[in-house]
């Protein structure tokens, strides 16, 4: 079993705890000529120094990280040294990429800033799959990377690389360290952009000798009040024009996307909640913004987002993307007036033309519209939609009643969704069986689902449930996984036994690519390949490294199967045969 997490208490963004004692690592003497009336007192005092990652950490700890993510490396040992002065926790993986993915989690459940440690070159590298998903995510994470010494620049210095130069795409900031007492300045801009619009990655490059540099701590200009903290909404004469836009609505739908997860507004899911009853409109939630309000909310869609969208006459969509999940914009019928809002410029009027569009935070405009719209009689077309989601609901239900062997994927969705509840944190890994699976789970808490985002990134499963135990110790945590997708990070079950966090993973194995192999048959086929797995036996690796496991053929085994890997008391992994099925729509975000 790991030990406990720290007990640290983060100082807030840009404010310094007190300096603990064993940061006092070196001290030079100076003579000092005088006392403070001016007398020569001829005696030496101490002047506290302190190394640069001892400053990194401090200034982490100010933003409130009290956890970083990390695969040891050389280039990287002062920064780590400083968390553990520091009293920050260090948990540590089996690739870059897991330590990437599950800082991502950790702002994700948190909203603080999320951190990641990785040595230069290859430790580097390894990182840019889980930063380029937490950008598609806009996910606030800090990539601090080791980098080969100051000394042997362009001398082919152990593991040199320019590595900022291969973040510019996927980071809002990325940049390179040269002066240790400027450490703390770095750490609080890489945070301002982290934050800015809807938040991102961002990438602070650290040369070891900038890191392992000695600095007078008094040297230090510690920074404060580095980024904004106060989230805007709208100003008086555009609520006024939302509101007559709502109040003359027919058939309004409010829609919150990823950008409404990373609302800075102190309670956005009360917000939400509040604007959708006053309005008493249909209300939707994709990707990041799942769980901003409780699976079971009356007014809450499931399947039958597009179907809504088509009948619309307004559109309230907050922090909402128009890709390829939403058809570009061109699921909405072409004559509804779309009111966006959205804290990243560049998010208004991108595929879809906005009837409103504004910068703002979704959070504080919900609270806004909340209080001021007035209750429009929509029953009709409330009822119209629940009455459809209940037919497309019955429809799920019938094909998930189907027994035996291998185990329906429907039947599975449905059973795991049971067994997970409405308590439990669900990372969620795969295709196919993941799309299925996300329309049952009874998400009630934003991060209460965890998938990848529109990246739609494999491997994020073990990561992401290992962040949700470092954050949420004493919360149930468990993955879906396609069979496929626990090949890419499978290992980290070794991460999630080292540490002592038991989580329930399940397995839909098909023993194939499915999604791709229904495309690939579709296009070519008389030239299949590379699409079969087999069933390989994931339940023996995890057993193998210490965990539980179990292997289910028949679908009346699996809840049996689940409750003892729940019993178990650590990371466990029930590995479950299903019938090779395919939904189209999960390849297209549908």
């Amino acid at each position: 079993m790991s030990s406990p997490v720290p007990a640290v208490q983060p100082a807030g963004p840009g404010k310094y705890a007190r300096r603990p004692a064993q940061l006092l690592v070196e001290s030079d003497p100076v003579v000092a000529s005088s006392d403070q009336n001016g007398r020569n007192t001829n005696r030496e005092i101490e002047v506290a120094k302190i190394h640069g990652g001892q400053a990194i950490a401090r200034a982490l700890k100010a933003e409130g990280v009290d956890t970083v993510f990390i695969l040891p490396g050389g280039h990287i040992l002062p920064t780590v040294d400083g968390c553990v002065a520091e009293g920050i926790r260090v948990v540590d993986v089996r690739h870059e990429q897991a330590a990437a993915h599950a800082a991502d989690a950790y702002a994700r459940l948190t909203g603080r800033l999320g951190v990641v440690l990785a040595t230069a070159g290859p430790g580097v590298t390894d990182t840019i799959t889980g930063i380029a998903n937490a950008w598609f995510a806009n996910s606030p994470i800090l990539l601090i990377g080791g980098r080969h010494l100051t000394t042997e620049n362009l001398r082919g210095g152990l593991q040199e690389m320019d590595h900022p130069r291969m973040f510019d795409s996927i980071t809002k900031w990325a940049d390179t360290a040269h002066d240790t007492s400027r450490l703390p300045e770095y750490i609080a801009t890489a945070a301002r952009h982290a934050f800015s619009g809807r938040g991102g990655p961002v990438f602070l490059d650290i040369p070891w000798d900038v890191q392992a540099g000695m600095v007078e701590e008094n040297a230090i200009d510690w920074p404060s009040g580095y980024r904004a903290d106060r989230p805007a909404g709208l100003d008086d004469d555009t609520l006024n024009e939302v509101i007559g836009l709502l109040d003359r609505a027919e058939r309004p739908v409010v829609f919150a996307g990823t950008g409404y997860r990373w609302s800075r507004y102190g309670d956005p899911t009360a917000a939400l909640a509040g604007l959708v009853e006053t309005m008493q409109a249909p209300v939707f939630l994709n990707s990041l913004a799942r769980g901003s309000l409780r699976w079971d909310h009356p007014l809450l869609g499931n399947r039958t987002r597009s179907d809504a969208l088509r009948s619309a006459d307004v559109v309230v969509a907050l922090g909402v993307d128009w890709d390829f999940r939403t058809g570009f914009g061109k699921k909405v019928a072409a004559e509804a007036a779309v009111i966006q809002i959205d804290a990243e410029p560049s998010r208004i009027g991108w595929n879809r033309a906005a009837a409103i569009g504004v910068v703002a935070d979704p959070g504080a405009v919900a609270a806004q519209l909340a209080d001021r719209v007035g209750t429009v009689g929509h029953a009709g077309w409330v009822e119209e939609i629940a009455a459809l989601e209940r037919q497309k609901q019955a429809a799920a239900d019938e094909m998930a009643a189907a027994d035996g062997g291998p185990v329906p994927p429907e039947r599975f969705a449905r059973e795991v969704a049971e067994f997970f509840g409405d308590d439990t944190i669900v990372a969620a890994d795969g295709g196919d069986i993941v799309s299925t699976t996300a329309k049952w789970l009874r998400t009630s808490r934003p991060g209460g689902l965890l998938d990848p985002g529109p990246f739609g990134c494999l491997g994020v499963g073990a990561p992401f449930a290992l962040a949700a135990k470092a954050v949420e110790p004493d919360t149930r945590v468990g993955i879906v996984y396609g069979d496929g997708s626990f090949g890419f990070n499978g290992m980290e079950f070794d991460s999630l036994i080292r540490h002592g966090m038991p989580v329930v993973g399940v397995v839909g194995n098909d023993g194939a690519w499915n999604n791709i192999k229904a495309i690939h048959r579709m296009l070519y086929p008389d030239r299949m390949v590379a699409t079969d797995l087999g069933i390989t036996r994931y339940d023996l690796m995890v057993e193998g490294l210490g965990g539980y496991g179990e292997f289910v053929e028949d679908a009346s085994e699996l809840r049996p199967a689940l409750e003892r890997a729940q019993d178990s008391g650590v990371p466990a992994l029930v590995n479950v045969h299903i019938a090779e099925q395919f939904r189209m729509s999960s390849a297209y975000g549908g």
